[in-house]
């Protein structure tokens, strides 16, 4: 078998990842496997040895209009011939941009694409690429053989609310190499400043600060609580319009000694480990890895409902409302939505704050005052909790010619 992975980037997002835990056990199973990023970049976290392969080294963010235009029209010839080269006979492809290229290679291995986030909400920015890959679900999807949702919630809204036509869906939750994130988590925080970072009760936030994060309400929810005694961490790069927005709001709430941003972390499973929470305040989702990876490491989650797969990830059967409209469950706390139908940076400055946010902020008190009782409702249900997200399973299920 000779397995082709493609994705975008190299960074430490959450589809990386899972190209990475593929590539480990497809080669640990004897399996040929070439990873092709989309691009490659000298800061890259995510390599994978002599089996990578790229199409360009230069982020589109440096590329003119014609340039970026060229690159889009040219990349489904160029990884069409790369299949051909190759001789592969199972493509994966991680999310809209690689589904898309892949699906216009019209080559004839077993070909499989993957959606990772709530397409409706993520589609209503109107652009140019999002019209394309809208169109694409009711066009060119048919060409796969095998379209993985990584939750219910994900399928559902495809077919309820994306027009999306092929009877190709599968719902195939993300795996994880448990044994490999705790082995990862061992290694110590040596350097002295994060070291007294985390010395206090901690907030992390995990992921790449882009609108879809939405990490300004994770910032209003941290400024209102009483426990001032605690800090908030960024893990992850991000879009810089992005950063800005976030450093003058932090200086504005007058927090910028209790907020800190790490930058991107080759193991952040160590920061998840010393952390006492870890934190979500997302527009939209699929099914967060840092849910999962957190619930492997005992630490409890508190997240924003920005799809009904956080429920699918973070409960069992225990599901109790608590107060400010905030779940309870087995990893830990749900708070509302808090989109409001704009996929944009705040245009304007606000002393007000969202109910959501105060529900927010009061799911983060509760769990920095009842830790250990968040911690043992994971540990209660810990082998459940983790049984879905399986690697050996998942890595099966993906390459199994049944939609089942």
């Amino acid at each position: 078998m000779r397995i082709l992975l493609i994705m975008p980037y190299g960074s430490v997002g959450g589809m990386e990842r899972l190209a990475l835990n593929f590539y480990n056990y497809y080669i640990s199973k004897g399996y040929e496997v070439k990873a092709l990023k989309l691009i490659k970049l000298e800061s890259d976290i995510i390599n994978f040895g002599e089996d990578e392969l790229f199409l360009s080294s230069r982020d589109f963010a440096e590329m003119s209009t014609i340039e970026r235009m060229m690159f889009y029209l040219k990349a489904p010839f160029r990884i069409r011939k790369i299949i051909k080269r190759e001789k592969i006979s199972h493509s994966i492809s991680f999310g809209d941009m690689t589904n898309v290229f892949s699906s216009l290679t019209y080559t004839k291995e077993f070909k499989i694409a993957s959606i990772h986030a709530l397409k409706s909400v993520e589609l209503s920015a109107k652009n140019m690429l999002n019209r394309i890959f809208g169109l694409s679900y009711h066009t060119t999807y048919r060409n796969f053989d095998k379209v993985v949702c990584i939750s219910k919630a994900i399928k559902k809204d495809l077919l309820d609310n994306c027009g999306y036509v092929f009877n190709n869906l599968q719902v195939i939750y993300n795996p994880h190499n448990v044994s490999q994130i705790l082995e990862l988590s061992k290694e110590k925080i040596t350097d002295n400043t994060e070291v007294h970072i985390f010395s206090k009760k901690t907030i992390l936030f995990l992921g790449r600060m882009s609108v879809q994060k939405a990490p300004w309400h994770l910032i209003n929810a941290f400024a209102k609580l009483s426990m001032t005694k605690s800090n908030l961490v960024f893990i992850g790069d991000g879009d810089d319009r992005v950063l800005d927005y976030l450093k003058k709001q932090i200086n504005d709430l007058k927090i910028s000694d209790r907020v800190f941003f790490l930058g991107r972390r080759k193991n952040p499973y160590k920061y998840i480990k010393s952390s006492t929470l870890v934190s979500l305040s997302s527009y939209y989702e699929g099914t967060p890895n840092v849910i999962v990876e957190s619930l492997c490491l005992k630490t409890p989650v508190v997240s924003s409902n920005c799809t009904d797969g956080i429920l699918e990830l973070m409960s069992i059967d225990q599901i109790d409302q608590i107060e400010h409209n905030n779940i309870m469950t087995e990893g830990g706390i749900v708070t509302p939505n808090l989109f409001k139908g704009d996929l944009s940076i705040p245009s304007e400055e606000t002393s007000e704050y969202l109910s959501e946010e105060v529900s927010l902020s009061q799911g983060l008190q509760y769990g920095l005052e009842n830790v250990v009782s968040l911690q043992n409702g994971i540990e209660n249900k810990y082998e459940l909790l983790l049984s879905k997200f399986d690697l050996k399973n998942v890595a099966k299920k993906y390459l199994n010619n049944s939609l089942e």
